[in-house]
């Protein structure tokens, strides 16, 4: 795109006489807020943007029609003007029957999506009577141990109607299965089953650091049950590949449409080298993303990010099918984002980061509440959540225009420079793998070469935070006396005390009550199909079908492929 003071057409000259008679003379008795400005991700931004030279051609080629081939101005014809996105405020915390009761809370308010944050040794695969789980049951998510646990947390929820995520990775494999188990004990079909399991291996390794299982065989796994989901669970996605945690790890924007993609194109070429259609294949896999501040940056991020894996994904595999080609994708406002020093100011926040994301095409959205920087979210603040989702859906009129940003110069400018730039990271990791993706991911993993690059990113960031570079307010300006109370009046989350010695409890009476000798067979199967390469779900499905837990399943696991080591970068 043409940038002001720039040649390339009639309007590139003019605007250099702006700059030159108009814009300098006038910064230089009026000094700008900076001397710079820049994204939030460093890039450098311009006062002004305009039409490039091929301003038409370029809008057939670039940007399209919504519902079209490259998908940049989004994945349906009619987007919110038909339905609006789901609203999916994610919950989670100490006990299923608990979780379950905010559940029901949240859709009272008009919440259309579940969502599941699991704790700790959930989410590496350890029971919560396991030593290493001490002190984390139940704490930032829901202990889910047992089949049992998966019915309680889905108590009262009609399965075939309301959509469910869960944000599990390496154990997806033995939860997912769980959720099967209890849909078949409730006569609910599998084929109305809808939702998310995140079951995104790779990021893992740099992004949450909640991994299980080494990377080989955690993605082998989470593709065992992508197959599988695609045969018996038609509506599901499988596998949601997923760029909020890097993206909270510190990662810039590009980095985190870049390293996302790189692992979706990893998982397409798994998939084909199982012979998987992937015109079939491809179409159950979806993608999540985290918003960040800079409003401008991160709507031109996703339309980008829907652009590129769209082109990519038709080149590299020839996919001809266009559900498998666009990249549908949830979004959550950035935790890392929100300040602990006047937290209201965390609704404002929330709320334009929540637009940008539905200005960028979201499919559905979770705005993090304005406390989450002490704890958990509180009723209260998951309900102003879900009512900004509602104003901005019903009462704003942004839900009414399809893509009303496209064609803002400044906006495909930026969206035009992050295809670029990832497309330079996509290079490098292709190279990593000798032409493979898988390979490229595998090796960038191992090398450390990924966590390396958002680590920098990071402490950039954190510079410019501290040296008020990037302003936070109330936490780098504007801050309040020491003397002010900054949370008053407002009751955050308390954690039960309690909880993890009920739900050790509760699960010691459920192992005293199964037929040990069946699940230990069960068990035998799942280590047989394992060690033989075959396809592992069928055989957890049957194992947690009679009472394996999610502990006993992935200590298998880790038995037969070991345990990864970190290469601790920083």
């Amino acid at each position: 795109m043409t940038q002001c003071g720039e040649s390339g057409n009639n309007w590139a000259m003019l605007a250099g006489k702006w700059r030159t008679h108009t814009y300098q003379p006038f910064i230089s008795g009026h000094k700008e807020r900076c001397d710079e400005f820049r994204t939030v991700s460093g890039e450098p931004v311009g006062p002004i943007y305009g039409p490039y030279e091929d301003w038409e051609d370029k809008a057939v080629r670039d940007l399209g029609f919504p519902g079209e081939f490259p998908y940049t101005r989004g994945v349906y014809p009619s987007m919110y003007r038909g339905r609006l996105w789901t609203f999916r405020q994610i919950a989670g915390f100490s006990t299923a029957e608990e979780t379950n009761q905010r559940y029901h809370y949240l859709l009272r308010q008009g919440q259309t999506g579940l969502s599941t944050d699991f704790d700790h040794p959930t989410l590496t695969g350890y029971d919560s009577t396991d030593p290493l789980a001490l002190g984390e049951v139940g704490r930032l998510g829901v202990a889910i141990d047992t089949v049992r646990d998966m019915d309680d947390l889905m108590r009262g929820i009609d399965l075939s109607t309301i959509s469910c995520s869960f944000t599990i990775n390496h154990p997806a494999c033995v939860l997912f299965p769980m959720f099967l188990a209890v849909a078949e004990s409730r006569d609910v079909s599998w084929k109305s089953l809808r939702g998310t399991t995140q079951n995104d291996a790779i990021k893992e390794f740099y992004g949450q650091k909640t991994f299980a299982l080494p990377p080989r065989a955690s993605v082998r796994l989470a593709l065992d049950l992508v197959e599988y989901a695609a045969k018996y669970v038609p509506k599901w996605n499988a596998i949601n590949v997923s760029g909020y945690h890097t993206r909270e790890a510190g990662a810039t924007a590009v980095q985190e449409v870049a390293f996302t993609i790189g692992q979706g194109l990893a998982y397409a070429e798994g998939l084909q080298q199982r012979g998987i259609d992937l015109n079939i294949g491809l179409q159950n896999m979806s993608f999540f993303f985290g918003c960040h501040l800079d409003f401008f940056e991160e709507v031109a991020k996703f339309r980008a990010a829907r652009r590129l894996w769209a082109r990519l994904v038709k080149e590299r595999f020839g996919i001809t099918s266009p559900k498998a080609l666009q990249m549908r994708f949830h979004t959550q406002t950035l935790g890392s984002t929100l300040a602990r020093r006047e937290p209201k100011n965390n609704i404002i926040r929330g709320t334009f980061q929540a637009l940008a994301a539905i200005l960028g095409g979201t499919q559905s959205l979770h705005i993090s509440g304005y406390d989450e920087a002490y704890d958990i979210p509180s009723e209260d603040a998951m309900k102003m959540s879900i009512r900004t989702q509602q104003v901005l859906g019903m009462e704003s009129g942004v839900a009414n225009i399809v893509d009303p940003l496209g064609g803002a110069f400044a906006v495909e400018y930026l969206t035009d420079r992050i295809e670029s730039e990832v497309r330079d990271y996509l290079r490098i990791l292709e190279q990593m793998g000798d032409g493979s993706f898988l390979e490229g991911m595998f090796n960038a993993v191992e090398s450390g070469f990924i966590e390396r690059e958002i680590s920098e990113s990071a402490m950039a960031y954190q510079r410019k935070i501290d040296s008020g570079e990037l302003p936070w307010v109330a936490e780098n300006i504007f801050k309040p006396e020491e003397d002010e109370s900054s949370d008053s009046g407002l009751e955050f989350f308390t954690f039960d005390e309690s909880t993890e010695e009920k739900q050790k409890a509760r699960l010691t009476e459920f192992l005293r009550n199964r037929d040990s000798s069946l699940v230990a067979q069960r068990l035998q199967l799942v280590r047989e199909v394992a060690e033989n390469g075959m396809n592992a779900i069928p055989a957890i499905f049957e194992a947690v079908k009679v009472g394996a837990t999610e502990g006993e399943v992935m200590g298998l696991f880790r038995n037969i492929f070991g345990e990864y080591q970190d290469p601790a970068v920083y």
